[in-house]
């Protein structure tokens, strides 16, 4: 059969659009385009849908799967999407290591929901490449763990599958969206955990859960074939119940990824970070940040925690002292409108991957994204709904300005911290200015924890705006209710972080 003939017989990828569709494209755009014009293009468009019919034939580039295993099962249980037992090699740094991955992370043969019906359904055919990595070195990993319906809170009552419990108090939300790595750590069950942050998300539910939870320097770890909310502002990082763990899952997970992942540099070097961190911070100067305390609704017993393990890094040797930045206090209204407009066009318009830029595009993931989000967009949470209306009202009332604007102030606020950088080795503050709230009860009771929720977030979204590193570590608790503080560093120098948070950690525990 001639290959003409062929042809006739294969599924259009794109079809050809009738002329009275082009007609209201014409009108819904004003371009003011003649008769004439609209039937050129409508004639035009066969050479257009020629190249997009060979485009889908040509195979794409693939993320490796290198380890056997089997899909696993459902959980019956609040932290945990999904089980499984995917065993790596047989020798390596995470050898014996229990690892829990948050389910907006691609896992090859594992079902992945990203906590929301909009993906129910849909299995990864690659893994992402912290996957690899981990598996690389002898990590075992055992399950996806619950988070936050598109991971779009920092409660931890969002997820499709139900509420996620504080593993201190059950009628407490572990905060989010990194609820089930959290909630899993803070019971004992799993050695590590894959938390992802856009806002806070890792460093929130680990200061609810009293746990170690690092969000580290913009594309320290390559972002790539997990589900990204906006492309500046993605980060995935590690938690642990110790600093040591930390810093080792960080260490494998780290690095370039061969230029998969724009948000990264190249020739990136990695410490040995796990090997570095028991140094301690003789002669280092901390920084006590006053506006990390100023919050609306700063509860008084948080902050006297807080500021009094800074004052304990004296015991081992450092200098501490207060110290003032005051754009930080708008940091969070400078990270609003990139966080607003940016996920709209990325996660919504952008099927989950957006555009504009070079890298891996998890194609079968935004497939599923594009598919339900079409289908069933009153699925989405309420919060994202309530961001998609007031990003549409800006996009077609002032179109990028705000979001143009934002960006050119993350260069100031860059300033302002790093300023503050070359003065101390690392700045302190809460990580979350309230103890963990109660699971919301109903509709209005939701309204208000919604509310705390967002205060929550008021310390963590700037530095996922600027890219620093940031670490939440326990500093003790109020009422049985555990306390985080947050320690921030220079971009790329998780070693020192790391370092502080050890150094509290030998204290804390003896």
């Amino acid at each position: 059969m001639a290959s003409g003939t062929q042809d006739l017989y294969k599924s259009p990828v794109c079809q050809k659009p009738h002329l009275d569709e082009l007609k209201q494209i014409d009108a819904d755009l004003r371009l003011k385009l003649s008769d004439e014009d609209l039937k050129e293009m409508h004639e035009n468009f066969q050479g257009l849908i020629g190249s997009l019919q060979r485009l889908n034939e040509i195979p794409e580039p693939q993320l490796p799967v290198k380890y056997p295993r089997t899909p696993g099962y459902k959980a019956e249980d609040d932290a945990w999407y999904w089980k499984c037992d995917i065993k790596g090699a047989a020798e390596g740094k995470l050898a014996g290591k229990t690892i829990g991955i948050k389910d907006n992370v691609a896992v090859a043969g594992v079902p992945m929901m990203n906590g929301s019906k909009i993906l129910e359904g849909y299995t990864p055919e690659f893994d992402a490449t912290i996957i690899t990595r981990i598996l690389d070195e002898g990590g075992n990993i055992v399950g996806k763990t619950v988070c936050e319906d598109m991971c779009y809170s920092a409660l931890s009552c969002t997820a499709s599958t139900g509420p996620v419990k504080n593993p201190i108090d059950s009628k407490l939300s572990a905060g989010g969206s990194s609820s089930g790595s959290a909630a899993l750590l803070g019971r004992k069950e799993i050695d590590l955990a894959i938390g992802g942050d856009q806002g806070g998300s890792i460093r929130i539910p680990s200061s609810c859960c009293g746990i170690v939870g690092l969000k580290p320097t913009f594309g320290l770890v390559p972002y790539t074939g997990i589900a990204s909310l906006e492309l500046t502002l993605d980060h995935v990082g590690p938690m642990a119940r110790t600093v040591n763990d930390c810093a080792l899952l960080l260490e494998v997970i780290a690095g370039y990824d061969e230029g998969r992942d724009p948000r990264q540099i190249p020739n990136m070097s990695i410490p040995k970070y796990s090997q570095l961190i028991d140094a301690g911070i003789e002669g280092f100067k901390i920084g006590v940040v006053k506006e990390g305390f100023e919050s609306q609704l700063m509860e008084a017993d948080v902050a006297e925690i807080v500021k009094g393990a800074a004052n304990k890094f004296r015991g081992a040797d450092a200098t501490v002292e207060d110290t003032s930045i005051p754009l930080h206090n708008d940091g969070i209204k400078i990270w609003h409108p990139i966080a607003l407009q940016g996920q709209y066009n990325c996660m919504i318009k952008g099927n989950g991957t957006g555009y504009n830029w070079k890298g891996h595009y998890p194609t079968s993931m935004q497939e599923a994204f594009a598919r339900n989000l079409f289908t069933r967009p009153y699925d989405m949470p309420h919060s994202l709904k309530k961001s998609c209306v007031m990003a549409e009202y800006i996009q077609r009332n002032y179109q990028n300005k705000f979001y143009a604007k934002a960006m050119n102030l993350v260069q100031s606020l860059t300033k302002a911290y790093d300023d503050a950088l070359k003065e101390y080795d690392a700045l302190i503050m809460p990580t979350v200015p309230i103890k963990p709230i109660a699971l919301p009860t109903g509709n209005d009771d939701l309204k208000e924890k919604r509310s705390k929720a967002a205060c929550a977030m008021k310390n963590n979204a700037p530095f996922n705006a600027t890219g620093h590193p940031a670490l939440s570590i326990n500093a003790g608790f109020s009422e049985g209710l555990p306390v985080g503080m947050m320690i921030i560093g220079k971009k790329y120098d998780e070693t020192t972080i790391l370092k502080v948070a050890r150094a509290y950690e030998k204290i804390r525990d003896n």
